[in-house]
């Protein structure tokens, strides 16, 4: 089920550099529009019995599950959107679509007007399968907003 991409999408809209919130980041070459196109997040994919077989280092990956449970490694094969850190008050995200050949695909986009040299994040809203505590998850973005981790929001009825 492994599959890796011989070739990675351009992401001309973005520039990797080291960032103020974590190690490197994604920032905007040029002043972009609400709603547009960064680039697909790409790299190795794997099954869930493939995900469950590996063991992964848990300090820095780029893995991204998507709605059919598939999961992207972007360190494998990986463009500059792997790169996107997590903000609790994003200006991008990350929207799936299928292709012609119905693969799931991911894509980046802005959801706010973004100025050249803005760095680029979204909210990663990841769920600790495991019960660890928020604060095994810390974030760092500083917005005004910050929940004080990465972890989805919990949800109140």
């Amino acid at each position: 089920m492994a599959k890796l991409r011989k070739h990675t999408s351009p992401t001309p809209c973005v520039r990797v550099a080291p960032s103020g919130v974590h190690g490197l980041g994604a920032f905007a070459t040029r002043a972009l529009p609400a709603f547009a196109l960064l680039g697909l997040y790409e790299g190795r994919r794997y099954s869930p019995q493939e995900v469950a077989a590996r063991t992964w280092d848990d300090q820095l990956t780029y893995l991204f599950t998507l709605s059919n449970q598939e999961t992207i490694d972007g360190a494998k094969g990986g463009n500059g959107t792997r790169h996107l850190n997590h903000a609790c008050d994003p200006n991008c995200e990350a929207v799936e679509e299928y292709d012609d050949a119905g693969q799931v695909l991911l894509k980046f986009q802005t959801i706010v007007p973004v100025e050249a040299g803005d760095e680029l994040f979204i909210d990663y809203c990841l769920t600790a399968d495991d019960g660890s505590p928020p604060s095994d998850y810390p974030c760092r973005c500083g917005s005004s907003n910050c929940r004080g981790t990465m972890l989805a929001p919990v949800e109140t009825s």
